[in-house]
């Protein structure tokens, strides 16, 4: 065994975490759930109502131990004032035209290729190839789209701008409507309990 010395050549004394202190601090991506199985579980919302406003897959990873929102149940719990996820779409898949009002969205592309589209209409767009990452302002519209011919994975950081930690996201009421005469007023309003907006934006 070779010793690996520290910068001063002694052993450093501190405070350490167990190994099974420090598994509570691991996300596997193996055991990760997604948020629309856990939303479905807690809230009764069919899987394809929730699919109607997000990527197709979002698993949770870490989520501040108060956070109120969709990925709350992320198995590791954060510092406040960070969400992280990982968003998959199957290609040329991806969830609609939405804007999140108090919190700044950055995307990270793991793998794949990904159409980021902003503006009133989403008619401004740049495309993301692997490693390449956008952060978006709170109170755009944004919408992501994979444009490539494998599955598409994001790693999503959510920071919310306020102390509340919640993601509230807003679309148009016209989606709302539709999901609830496919899926029924209970879909529409456990969205509504999740953070899911369907409104017109103020001013």
């Amino acid at each position: 065994n070779e010793a690996r010395p520290n910068a001063g050549g002694r052993a450093m004394k501190s405070k350490s975490l167990t190994p099974e202190q420090m598994e509570t601090r691991t996300a596997r991506f193996k055991n990760l759930q997604t948020y629309q199985k856990q939303n479905f579980d807690a809230h009764n919302i069919p899987p394809g109502a929730v699919e109607m406003v997000t990527a197709r897959k979002v698993f949770p990873v870490m989520a501040p131990a108060d956070y109120q929102g969709r990925s709350a149940g992320a198995p590791v719990k954060g510092p406040r004032g960070l969400i992280v996820s990982i968003a998959e779409c199957p290609p040329h898949n991806g969830p609609g035209l939405h804007r999140h009002l108090n919190t700044v969205e950055n995307f990270f592309c793991l793998n794949g290729r990904f159409e980021i589209s902003w503006g009133d209409e989403g008619q401004h767009k740049l495309i993301l190839e692997q490693n390449d990452m956008i952060s978006i302002p709170r109170g755009e519209n944004r919408m992501f789209f994979n444009i490539s011919d494998e599955v598409g994975r994001l790693l999503v950081m959510i920071v919310p701008e306020t102390d509340q930690q919640v993601d509230p996201i807003t679309y148009a009421p016209s989606l709302g409507r539709e999901i609830e005469k496919e899926y029924g007023k209970q879909a529409l309003e456990g969205l509504q309990t999740i953070g899911f907006k369907f409104e017109e934006p103020v001013g």
